[in-house]
């Protein structure tokens, strides 16, 4: 199950299941839940997630477009090493900006 926390006026989301073809869609919309209003500063916690398919990309860069519609942006942060990969070797990575941790990807919004 993923969840929402708010670190200043940064939201992060964060789980420990796969983001997969069965789980997607319940991922996106518990953030686009939170996205009604403002611009978006959001970050994806990454690090307990075990692995991410063709279904959970796609949702990823679906969030990433929705966030820069409303003039915010999404960032990654601490992905394993096979979520690093994936992301990689899609090209999905080059798509985002990826923290080796959520401390660092919130600070980057004050930058």
């Amino acid at each position: 199950m993923f969840e929402w926390n708010k670190h200043a006026a940064v939201d992060v989301v964060r789980g420990a299941e796969p983001i997969n073809r069965l789980t997607a869609g319940d991922i996106a919309t518990l953030i686009e839940r939170h996205l009604q209003a403002g611009q978006p500063r959001l970050v994806l916690d990454l690090e307990r997630v075990p692995l991410i398919d063709s279904a959970g990309l796609e949702m990823l860069l679906n969030l990433r477009d929705t966030c820069q519609r409303r003039g915010g942006s999404m960032k990654l942060a601490a992905p394993n090493a096979l979520c690093r990969d994936i992301l990689l070797v899609t090209d999905v990575g080059t798509k985002f900006e990826i923290f080796g941790d959520v401390t660092a990807a919130v600070g980057s919004f004050a930058q």
